[in-house]
């Protein structure tokens, strides 16, 4: 490697090393499930349900996750950056010319190339987070099956990877509108993954079975039918033997919708915890913010697409000929396209993050509306909490760049705030509760 070239990378890499100072300071130094006084006591105040073990893992825990996170874009920089004035993604683009392939056989390989770097050298940061979470005792998987899962999800990838880089390198390839072009072709193809997600690509990682408490099925499905929600069984996912987390949720667009459950999520919650997760997740669909996603999603891409765009000919004019990009086309661009969809998408976080937060409420709000009652909600998410050993109350910049949820502080205090101004449904769920109770004596 040239000397102008080492130079820049140790300066490159000083940076990066500045960065994880900062960042291990701020997540080390942020105070974790610290409630506001006003909270401390309540239901919301995790020093009520959780013991001092369990706060004092809660902060190590999170800590790691949050550096590991904010840690995780910028190593994917300096991957593609490697890459590009490494040398590396020239010299496979010569050997491959040099060998006198057809584009049609060097191009999937090229992109092979880079897809397996980048796969591998971002694994380590992939298996120290497993790692993490399996000594916590959150994750539950074998390492083989967390590598098959990790094998899977890279072939997939790569799949994908090559199929839109194809059309939009031929794209960039043509005159005219290209970035016009790529938007227009990237709306089908939004609509189509939404489509295949559930039923071609989540089986390639889990077993799918229709749930195994009928009486349960049948309640789920009535809820359903009163948000109008077309559902005739309800999935479960075999989920026990790779986590101890719980979920559920609505996924797929018209014969593709499913409504599914965890496994852990029957073993863990009780049936009205379980109802009303399943009544936020039927919120999304009533609420249609599975299509204002795929709007979302065609919206943001088109954003995406001119100012990546503009940026992506900006930097091949300025660097073109130090990295030996021939053109828009050249696929030696590649780690450079991929360096410039993440840094967008990494700036894009705090805004994409805000409007999936405000549509988790507003699903929580009408789950509690359509079951008439928070009855289940507070203990449900302390249950959630104590499982994943989660900071209630995270810190700033974790809320803006990772919490596509509110936190489990905000929706405890909503439940709070709905069985405050609900106060008849509290009472029913009470007497209900009781006269249950006393059954069972």
């Amino acid at each position: 490697m040239p000397r102008s070239r080492r130079s820049k990378g140790f300066v490159w890499f000083i940076w990066f090393v500045v960065y994880a100072a900062l960042v291990t300071a701020y997540v080390w130094y942020t105070s974790p499930n610290n409630v506001p006084s006003s909270y401390a006591g309540t239901a919301a105040d995790p020093a009520t349900f959780f013991s001092s073990k369990q706060l004092a893992d809660s902060a190590r825990l999170n800590a790691m996750r949050n550096w590991i996170f904010f840690i995780s874009a910028p190593w994917e920089w300096l991957i593609y950056l490697f890459l590009l004035f490494g040398g590396l993604a020239r010299y496979w683009r010569d050997a491959l010319e040099s060998w006198r392939l057809p584009l049609v056989v060097r191009f999937p390989l090229y992109v092979l190339l880079v897809d397996a770097a980048a796969f591998v050298l971002y694994l380590p940061l992939r298996a120290l987070s497993f790692a993490l979470s399996k000594s916590y005792g959150i994750s539950t998987q074998p390492w083989p099956g967390w590598i098959r899962d990790k094998l899977v999800a890279f072939g997939v990838g790569y799949v994908t990877l090559l199929a839109v880089t194809a059309v939009a390198f031929w794209i960039m390839s043509r005159r005219g509108r290209w970035w016009l072009k790529l938007w227009l072709i990237s709306v089908p193809f939004t609509v189509f993954m939404m489509y295949v997600q559930p039923v071609i690509i989540d089986p390639l990682y889990n077993h799918f079975t229709r749930l195994s408490d009928p009486q349960l099925e049948q309640k789920i499905l009535a809820l359903a039918a009163k948000s109008d929600i077309p559902a005739s069984r309800v999935y479960e996912v075999d989920m026990s033997a790779k986590t101890n987390a719980i979920n559920a949720y609505v996924t797929g667009i018209g014969s593709s919708l499913r409504i599914v459950l965890w496994d852990t999520t029957l073993k863990q919650l009780n049936e009205q915890e379980i109802l009303l997760i399943m009544a936020h997740e039927m919120g999304h669909y009533a609420m249609h913010h599975l299509e204002w996603s795929a709007v979302g999603a065609v919206g943001s891409s088109l954003v995406v697409i001119v100012i990546g765009g503009w940026i992506y000919i900006w930097s091949i004019r300025r660097f073109g000929d130090r990295l030996g990009i021939r053109g828009r086309a050249d696929i030696t661009a590649l780690p450079l396209l991929l360096l410039i969809l993440s840094l967008l998408s990494f700036a894009s976080l705090p805004v994409s993050n805000y409007v999936s937060r405000q549509a988790e409420s507003a699903a929580d709000a009408y789950a509690m509306d359509l079951l008439g009652t928070a009855d289940g909600s507070i203990s449900m998410q302390q249950k959630t909490a104590l499982i994943t050993l989660s900071d209630l109350n995270p810190p700033l910049l974790v809320r803006w760049f990772r919490d596509t949820h509110p936190s489990d502080m905000e929706r405890i205090v909503a439940a709070m705030k709905f069985a405050k101004e609900h106060p008849h449904a509290a009472e029913a769920d009470a007497g209900a509760a009781h006269k249950g109770a006393s059954s069972s004596d």
